[in-house]
């Protein structure tokens, strides 16, 4: 459809709000992929509709560079317009009302909705002053929305992230609604929920929030298979979830399959074949997510994955870790490579019920590996820390339970264990060569012997000799 048709169709059409564009524009869509920089493109989208999803966002595109560049543009969208790919919204990220409409008024055409990011926890983000770093911005984000809502043809739609207290959190989101938003899909993590310390989004502020408007929500968060999805609209009542982790591991999540790696890592190539071009850092990079827990065994196919600087060479890589995973046939001698070929993915830290208790954020979080114990077990030691164990059998590695040592009376470091002057190793040396100090600790453990201070006094008294001769 040509940019002039469609603006006439939406102007035809009046434009739908909250539950009724849902119901209609959206297809009442509870399946959706989340928009993912450089992630959620034309052919991983259509991959994933393939599978189960019912609604995808585009990749999160910077409103000021689509306002300028032509070339971004048609890059990032005009040349992905697909009867497939509908329904289909389109994400911005913005902190100028002007600049945020414009780009809105370029993109509009191309899809069904206009979302504004204000999710974005990166540091590019905080940079850039966008995403969550605009959640205190209550007054802009509010003239942000009225002014799309105003000029737009389509609906304006937003992602959030939640405040810590759940009541300022409600109120953000009624803000919002009342602004103009027609759709808002929550992530219940907070701005500080990321990296290292992501851990559980809270499913009770997304309740709170769903509960408190009356436009549709879509749950974000703690998704990773389909039981995921059902137990979350069951005990939020959203409308809709989002996966975007969950998703990139397994597209086909929705079906509520886990197939093997070699099933998706194909047909995902199949579609970049058949709707070129296809960024090829876009495509490596989804390989690596699906075959995540094999590349950890096939590590020389991990740098030949890394390596490849053609589609038809990323393909031969997916080729040969496909053909080396179904050598394996034997489940009961190599049963955990056997598992690692699934798409099956979860965090390390389960989610047992989906939420956190009480009106905070559950301060738990999925570390990339657990701190030990204080009793120091081998099972939450670090690899390095595992190492030294089966060298040294004894050796501690519980902080209470070493032992204190006496710090050193000038820098604070320990002292050594016999130095009559309480000071460390290098500050006992300074003043042994300074004061022509001795002491007497056990020879061959100390620098400076009785033996090495009777040469520095001889050393001094020839100097002195030879000072006085040139007098």
């Amino acid at each position: 459809m040509s940019h002039g048709a469609s603006s006439c169709v939406h102007s035809v059409m009046a434009k739908l709000k909250g539950f009724e564009f849902w119901s209609s524009t959206l297809k009442k869509a509870s399946f959706v992929v989340a928009p993912m920089v450089d992630q959620s493109e034309l052919a991983w989208r259509l991959l994933s509709r393939r599978h189960g999803a019912q609604l995808c966002y585009t990749p999160m595109l910077h409103a000021q560079v689509f306002v300028r560049d032509a070339n971004y543009r048609r890059e990032n969208l005009y040349n992905e317009v697909c009867e497939e790919d509908r329904p289909l919204i389109t994400q911005f990220c913005a902190n100028d009302p002007e600049v945020f409409v414009q780009a809105a008024l370029l993109a509009q055409d191309y899809c069904d909705a206009i979302d504004l990011n204000l999710g974005c926890p990166q540091m590019i983000a905080k940079r850039g002053h966008y995403g969550v770093f605009l959640q205190d911005e209550w007054e802009l984000l509010e003239k942000m929305i009225r002014l799309a809502n105003e000029k737009l043809s389509v609906p304006i739609t937003c992602k959030i992230r939640v405040f810590k207290e759940m009541e300022k959190t409600v109120r953000y989101a009624q803000m919002l609604e009342k602004a103009g938003c027609q759709l808002l899909t929550v992530h219940g993590r907070t701005k500080d929920q990321k990296g290292a310390m992501t851990g559980i989004a809270s499913w009770e502020h997304i309740k709170a929030v769903r509960k408190a408007v009356n436009i549709p929500v879509f749950a974000n968060g703690n998704i990773q298979h389909l039981s995921d999805v059902e137990r979350c609209i069951q005990e939020t009542g959203v409308q809709g979830v989002m996966s975007a982790e969950g998703n990139l591991h397994n597209p086909a999540l929705f079906e509520g399959r886990s197939p093997p790696v070699w099933e998706m890592a194909e047909e995902y190539l199949e579609v970049v074949k058949q709707h070129p071009p296809c960024t090829l850092s876009y495509v490596r990079a989804h390989l690596f997510k699906l075959w995540h827990h094999t590349l950890q065994i096939h590590q020389d196919l991990r740098e030949d994955l890394a390596k490849v600087k053609t589609l038809a060479g990323l393909a031969e890589v997916s080729k040969q870790l496909r053909l080396r995973c179904q050598v394996i046939t034997n489940r009961k001698r190599f049963p955990r490579v056997v598992k690692l070929l699934t798409m099956t993915y979860r965090p390390k830290e389960p989610v047992a019920n989906g939420n956190s208790q009480g009106s905070e954020v559950k301060k738990t979080v999925c570390q990339k590996r657990a701190l030990e114990d204080s009793d120091g077990t081998a099972d939450t030691l670090s690899k390095n820390k595992q190492k030294k164990r089966s060298r040294n059998p004894n050796k501690n590695f519980c902080p209470e339970q070493k032992p204190k040592y006496i710090k050193c009376e000038q820098c604070g470091n320990p002292k050594g264990n016999k130095c009559v002057f309480n000071l460390c190793r290098g500050c006992c040396k300074k003043k042994a060569y300074k004061e022509v100090a001795d002491c007497p600790i056990s020879p061959g453990k100390h620098p400076f012997t009785h033996g090495a201070k009777m040469f520095i006094i001889l050393v001094k008294t020839q100097l002195h000799l030879i000072k006085e001769q040139m007098t």
